[in-house]
C-alpha cells in the first residue's frame, strides 16, 4: 500500500495499533536513534519555522492544547492534554493526536495518534539535548518519575548516548517496579531506588519526569553535585516545575522556544533577566554547550511543536510502502470543485 497523492480526498492515518506496528518493524531503539536525527535536523534548520507558543485551555484538573509550526513547504500541529488526575481513573495522563498538510493545498496529508508517538519524540528530544550537553563519558542516569515515559527516556538515552546504567526512583513503588520490569531485556542495568538521594548518586544524568500539575522541588539543591547533566522535561505548564529554583540558579539552562519556556518551565521561577541559551543554536555552533567538566548543564525541556513536526514527517516517510496505515476519506471531492452542494444532494442515490 502507498500513500495517496495529496490532491485525492483518502488520507493516510496511523492508528495506535499501526503505530506500534511501525515501532516493532523498525525496531524502538532504530526508531529513537532516527527520531532523534530528525529532530536534530529540523534544529539546524530552527529560523525557517514559525515559532509561536502552544495555544493552552487551562482548567483545575488539566490542560488542553494546541501545538502548530509551519517550514514554509509543509504544516503540522498536535492536540495534546495533560490531565494527572487521569491516572487514578485508568487514563493516560497525556494523549494526542497530529495532522501534517500541504501549505501550497492546505490539504493534510497525514493523521497520526500522538500518545504513542509524543512519547517516542519527548524521549528522542532528551536524547538530542543530552548527546550535545552531558559529559562525553556519562553512563549511568537517575530516572525520577517512572510513570509513562520512563522506559522510552531510558532506552533512547541507551540507544542515542550510550548509557548503561539506570538508578529508578518514583514516589509510588510500584511504578518503579513496573518500569524496572519493563526494561528488565533492555541491556540496561537497572537499580531500584527509595529515594531521589539514593537515585541520584553516582549519576552523571539526571531525568525528572513527574506529572504533578503544580511546583515541585523533586530535586533540592545540596543534591546535585558538580558536572552532571539534568533533563527537567516535567514542569510543562504554567505552575508546574520539579526542581528547587537553587539548582536552576546555578546551572547553565537550555531550553527549546524562550517564549514558551519562560511560562512552562523551570525558567518560570526565575527572574527575567536569567540568562539561557536556546539548544539549536548549540545544535548549529552558534553557541557553546557544556563549558567544562564541572559544570551543571539543565535542558529545560517543555515539548515544542517543531519536535512533533519532525515527528509527523518521519512518521509519514517511515509508513510509506508499508501496510501500517489505512485512508481515510476526510476531504470532500465534488468533480467540480464549485460544485459541494451538488455532490452531497447526488449521495441520495434518487
Amino acid at each position: 500500500m502507498t500513500l495517496e497523492p495529496s490532491h485525492l480526498a483518502l488520507v493516510p492515518f496511523v492508528s495506535v495499533a499501526n503505530m506500534m506496528k511501525l515501532v516493532h518493524h523498525i525496531g524502538l531503539e532504530r526508531f529513537l536513534i532516527e527520531l532523534a536525527d530528525e529532530i536534530e535536523a529540523d534544529f539546524k534548520r530552527w529560523p525557517a519555522f514559525d515559532k509561536a507558543p502552544r495555544v493552552p485551555s487551562h482548567s483545575d484538573v488539566g490542560v488542553i492544547e494546541l501545538m502548530p509550526t509551519s517550514d514554509g513547504e509543509m504544516y503540522g500541529f498536535k492536540y495534546v492534554n495533560g490531565h494527572p488526575n487521569n491516572m487514578k481513573d485508568g487514563l493516560q495522563t497525556v494523549t494526542g493526536f497530529g495532522v501534517l498538510a500541504e501549505v501550497d493545498t492546505g490539504y493534510p496529508v497525514l493523521f497520526s495518534e500522538m500518545t504513542v508517538l509524543t512519547a517516542l519524540r519527548t524521549a528522542a528530544t532528551s536524547a538530542v539535548a543530552t548527546r550535545h550537553l552531558a559529559r562525553p563519558d556519562s553512563k549511568t542516569l537517575a530516572m525520577i518519575g517512572n510513570g509513562a515515559q520512563s522506559e522510552f527516556q531510558c532506552l533512547a538515552l541507551k540507544a542515542v548516548c550510550d548509557i548503561e546504567t539506570v538508578h529508578l526512583y518514583d514516589i509510588d513503588p510500584a511504578a518503579t517496579e513496573k518500569c524496572a520490569q519493563n526494561l528488565a531485556n533492555s541491556g540496561l542495568t537497572i537499580r531500584r531506588c527509595a529515594t531521589p538521594e539514593e537515585a541520584i548518586e553516582g549519576a552523571d544524568v539526571i531525568t525528572t519526569a513527574t506529572a504533578d500539575k503544580r511546583m515541585q522541588t523533586i530535586l533540592t539543591d545540596n543534591m546535585i553535585g558538580n558536572g552532571v547533566h539534568i533533563n527537567a522535561i516535567g514542569g510543562d505548564c504554567p505552575g508546574k516545575t520539579e526542581l528547587h529554583k537553587d539548582i536552576v540558579a546555578r546551572s547553565s539552562m537550555f531550553v527549546e522556544y524562550p517564549e514558551q519556556t519562560r511560562i512552562e518551565g523551570e525558567l518560570q521561577q526565575m527572574p527575567l533577566d536569567h540568562p539561557f541559551t536556546e539548544l539549536w543554536q548549540v545544535i548549529t555552533g552558534q553557541a557553546t554547550g557544556r563549558r567544562s567538566e564541572s559544570e551543571i548543564t539543565l535542558f529545560d525541556g517543555v515539548g515544542f511543536a517543531i519536535e512533533d513536526f519532525s515527528a509527523l514527517r518521519y512518521v509519514r516517510n517511515a509508513v510509506a510502502d508499508t501496510t501500517f496505515f489505512t485512508n481515510l476519506d476526510m476531504i470532500a471531492d465534488p468533480d467540480d470543485p464549485r460544485d459541494l452542494f451538488g455532490m452531497v444532494m447526488r449521495a441520495s442515490g434518487t
